[in-house]
């Protein structure tokens, strides 16, 4: 019976000993990996290991949860701090990230930006022996009392949401709060164009508490003019000359008054875009006009075309510079510029019409002119009621000298007094503006040659004066 029991206890130690030198192996590898692992480490950052990695995590070792920490559970969250007593103060903080884009069509613009609230709840302070703020997401701020800042004339906002949302939460032990979040915000921009594109836009980014007025809440720039700040920010058609943060007050007839920030900006838009774009191609319409003074009045399907071209052209510039602007009630200053342009072409073609009525009517002119001195005396009787008689030999008059031969009018020309000579000038009646205006119908040609010195004058007194009042 003992020699049994002895068989049977030497079985189970054979059985035992492979799973016990499994086991020795797996603490040996692991044990030289942590040997691997430490001397790896030693050597990537120069031997100067962090301690604080070999503590145990902090998470696990806090027996009192974040609601548990800031007594979340223990107040009413929907009130306001200090509900009841004065109003509470909330700094704003607003750091530019952007400004996206800027619509002259919809009024308005897109602004991404990052926005900061500072105010004080002693109902989320905590003990610390450190004196260091704690940092929270978004998760934590839906179960505690935040300011309700609203942005006013705006058309959508949102707030960033990749990979979470842009929000955070830090909290110091003392009940200051810092309350962060990164919007994208479109506004109303109410824009005056009457010097477009020459213009420069004053837009502004109003934040205002929604439902606490004065009595309840107070909101200010938390570091004066220095609690706005920007990026680097480039626009492609606009110079931003300024921004600078302001505050006032809104009045509501049934909810009273309430405190209004403002971010104000200054834009100042880029000429050389429309240069290219409007003022060039018309410059250039207005010159191709001009070329038909030089073209033969005679060369009718070449003067008409060019003066259809251009008016053609000048309608397509002026229809796509108003398609791309809101349709506003009063006259920009590109409008005066174009039609004034649009006006040089069409009264080029108007010259063109004149000059070949004129010719017409005095080339008609002189074909009646010629048949009439073809006619016989006979047809000629018929227009002036004379008779004209070719048979009848008419004498000429003697010329002068052969009266001064005479000895008769040499004889009355001694009996007469001398008169002396009077020096003088001769005096010259002056055409009317009638006659004037004979003159150069009967003479057509001339309309080109003054053409060509007026238009260009004119025009280029146009735009000095444009340009001087605009610019």
């Amino acid at each position: 019976m003992k020699l049994v029991l002895l068989v049977f206890r030497v079985l189970c130690l054979a059985s035992m000993w492979p799973v016990t030198l499994l086991d020795n192996r797996y603490l040996d590898r692991k044990k030289n990996k942590d040997v691997y692992l430490g001397e790896h480490a030693k050597h990537k950052f120069r031997g100067r290991i962090d301690h604080k990695l070999k503590r145990k995590d902090s998470t696990k070792s806090l027996l009192i949860k974040t609601e548990q920490l800031l007594r979340i559970e223990d107040h009413d969250f929907a009130m306001r701090p200090g509900f009841g007593g004065s109003a509470i103060p909330v700094g704003i903080d607003v750091q530019v990230e952007s400004i996206d884009s800027i619509s002259e069509v919809n009024m308005d613009f897109t602004m991404t930006l990052y926005l900061r609230h500072y105010w004080k709840d002693e109902r989320l302070a905590f003990p610390s022996t450190n004196n260091l703020s704690r940092t929270f997401d978004g998760r934590l701020v839906k179960k505690i009392w935040k300011p309700d800042v609203f942005f006013v004339h705006s058309k959508r906002s949102f707030i960033h949401d990749t990979t979470m949302e842009n929000i955070m939460l830090r909290v110091y032990p003392d009940g200051n709060i810092l309350y962060s979040v990164r919007i994208t915000v479109t506004s109303l921009c109410s824009m005056d164009f009457s010097r477009f594109p020459l213009d420069t836009q004053n837009c502004s980014l109003e934040l205002e508490s929604y439902a606490y007025n004065e009595n309840d809440l107070m909101l200010y720039w938390k570091n004066g003019t220095d609690s706005l700040r920007t990026d680097e920010i480039a626009l492609s058609q606009f110079f931003i000359e300024e921004f600078h943060p302001s505050h006032g007050l809104a009045l509501y007839s049934s909810t009273g008054w309430y405190n209004r920030l403002y971010i104000n900006f200054i834009l100042r838009r880029h000429i050389f875009f429309f240069m290219l774009q409007t003022y060039f191609p018309t410059m250039l319409m207005v010159v191709l006009s001009w070329v038909s003074f030089w073209i033969d009045r005679r060369a009718v399907p070449a003067r008409v075309s060019l003066g259809i071209t251009t008016v053609l052209t000048m309608s397509t510039i002026i229809t796509g510079v108003s398609a791309s602007m809101p349709q506003v009630s009063y006259v920009k200053a590109v409008d005066i510029y174009l039609w004034t342009s649009f006006l040089f072409v069409f009264l080029s073609v108007i010259e063109y019409a004149a000059v070949n009525y004129f010719t017409t009517k005095e080339e008609m002119k002189k074909l009646k002119q010629l048949k009439l001195s073809e006619f016989d005396a006979s047809q000629a009787m018929a227009f002036d009621g004379c008779f004209h008689d070719t048979d009848i030999e008419l004498s000429t008059f003697p010329p002068m000298s052969d009266l001064n031969s005479d000895p008769c009018m040499t004889s009355l020309n001694s009996s007469a007094p001398e008169l002396p000579r009077i020096m003088g000038t001769r005096l010259r009646r002056r055409r009317s503006i009638r006659q004037s205006v004979n003159h150069i119908m009967s003479n057509s040609y001339k309309i080109d040659s003054y053409s060509r010195i007026i238009f260009p004058l004119a025009y280029i007194f146009f735009n000095f004066i444009y340009w001087s009042i605009y610019s």
